[in-house]
């Protein structure tokens, strides 16, 4: 269970986030099931600082909270038929990465990792550097999956 002070660091961050309004965009994109993106990328965030908190991961919090949120910045709806979202599991890292910078011009080495390699394995070559990337990448997965099962049980 997070502490209150825990839970104001949270809010701090993700209300930094949301002060670039690109960011709510991915409210228009769904991600797996009903889930948008941003929703999804919030969740990932908050289960992301938990775990971490919980387990007193000596991590910086910070980062972990905006490369989290930001991993999926990709403001486009990959499941229409395009030849440019053709190899969406692969590319969608460098486009989220390029939109983080766009818009955050203080993005860090931390984040820049966790960014580009929350799909690894898949992108074999992004390998997770820091605790950070590793642990975005075990969360994402497995919340990617509960959607994506929620999707097929209402089927």
């Amino acid at each position: 269970m997070l502490s209150f002070e825990d839970k104001k660091l949270f809010i701090k961050e993700i209300k930094k986030i949301e002060k670039v309004e690109e960011v709510f965009e991915m409210k228009n994109y769904i991600q797996h099931g009903n889930t948008s993106t941003f929703d999804h990328c919030l969740l990932v965030s908050y289960f992301c600082f938990r775990i971490a908190k919980e387990k007193n991961m000596k991590v910086d919090y910070s980062s972990l909270i905006r490369g989290a949120f930001l991993h999926d910045f990709y403001l486009y709806d990959w499941h229409e038929k395009s030849i440019t979202h053709r190899f969406h599991g692969f590319f969608h890292p460098a486009a989220s990465l390029k939109n983080a910078k766009t818009y955050f011009k203080d993005i860090n080495l931390i984040e820049e990792n966790m960014i580009l390699s929350h799909m690894w394995p898949l992108t074999f070559r992004k390998i997770p550097k820091c605790r950070e990337a590793f642990l975005l990448c075990f969360v994402d997965k497995y919340l990617s999956l509960l959607e994506t099962l929620r999707l097929n049980k209402n089927s």
